[in-house]
């Protein structure tokens, strides 16, 4: 029998970087910690998806060393890079823990596309479970990926709730905030472009995201520069959580100018906040951000987002009529227990 008050979780490096899907599982951890299950995590190489053999030999002998009587779920990231081969022979039960296809991140290589399409594809048929952030990836992965219906639990990623929210105190010139990964999907390139094209207008800006890939911070930096911008949009990159909450209730729009999303807690993060929001119609993303708190538009297109970026910032009226829907649907979102809650019934179901 499998005992599911007991299991691992595994995922490439550590568990407390800074991005949307390493939040969910740190918060997926804690929760089910707190439901009295003993949560062990493996730290597998942050060279994941793209390890050496050394690194994918080694994350298959943690995994296959686990026994057969404690459920362990894995990381996307990982599980959907690991040789089939290798995740056939392990014996511990699989829930797949999916935030979105590796095939599907951004400007990859069509070879590694579809090497990464082949491996996760494989490895799903060996998973007993999987759990997936949104409608969106549980509709992909039945499309795409042959995995039927009764196998795919969705787990929305949670809130933290406050009984008394903090108060927006929105500043002026208004503040535009952006939130995400310093990193080439993210479309941050495409929202300097479209703040370019707002010169004309009173606002300020500020991102925030860890920084993922070094050349691309440069070639950002660079842009801002060229841009003249400057003065008045701010590369925060990584901040600390006492800064991240005053921008929030500082900022009268949230932008990101997304390629793609397999959900988008930062779009939960600003609905919590009052925030309206521009954006791009990819992935999850109709799906998380109502159509009466934001405006989207095509990804990869800066004109379309600096026209809605435009109409935001220049009427109040209709900013403030997405911002109180963004409220009431921040008040409706689900809480982190409530994710740990269906995660841990995906865990006792496993018999």
């Amino acid at each position: 029998m499998t005992d599911p008050r007991t299991l691992a979780f595994a995922l490439p490096g550590d568990i407390t970087t800074l991005t949307g899907g390493y939040i969910y599982d740190r918060r997926l951890v804690e929760g089910l910690r707190a439901q009295g299950r003993s949560v062990r995590v493996i730290a597998l190489s942050d060279a994941f998806p793209t390890p050496d053999a050394a690194q994918m030999s080694q994350a298959l002998d943690a995994l296959q060393a686990l026994p057969a009587d404690q459920p362990v779920i894995i990381d996307g990231l990982a599980f959907g890079a690991l040789d089939p081969q290798g995740v056939a022979a392990i014996r511990a039960p699989i829930v797949a823990m999916i935030h979105h296809p590796l095939a599907q991140e951004s400007a990859l290589p069509a070879d590694l596309a579809d090497h990464l399409w082949r491996t996760e594809r494989a490895n799903l048929a060996h998973a007993r479970r999987i759990l997936v952030p949104s409608p969106h990836t549980r509709q992909m992965l039945i499309d795409r990926y042959d995995v039927t219906p009764d196998r795919i639990t969705v787990a929305r990623p949670g809130t933290d709730r406050q009984a008394i929210p903090p108060a927006p105190a929105p500043v002026s010139p208004p503040l535009i905030l952006s939130v995400g990964i310093l990193h080439p999907r993210k479309g941050h390139d495409v929202l300097i472009a479209a703040l370019a094209r707002l010169a004309d207008l009173d606002w300020q800006a500020v991102i925030v995201g860890n920084p993922w890939d070094a050349a691309h911070v440069t070639d950002l930096q660079a842009q801002i520069a060229a841009s003249g911008l400057s003065a008045r949009l701010e590369l925060a990159g990584r901040v600390e959580a006492d800064r991240l909450a005053q921008l929030y209730r500082r900022a009268s729009v949230f932008a990101l100018a997304t390629r793609y999303e397999g959900y988008g807690i930062v779009f939960d993060e600003a609905l919590s906040h009052g925030l309206p929001i521009v954006t791009t119609r990819t992935g999850a993303v109709p799906d998380t951000v109502p159509a009466d708190a934001g405006l989207l538009v095509a990804p990869d297109d800066a004109p379309a987002l600096a026209q809605a970026l435009r109409r935001m910032l220049s009427d109040p009226q209709d900013r403030a009529a997405r911002a109180a829907a963004a409220a009431r649907a921040g008040a409706a979102l689900p809480g982190w227990p409530d994710t740990a809650q269906i995660a841990g019934d995906v865990l006792d179901g496993l018999g």
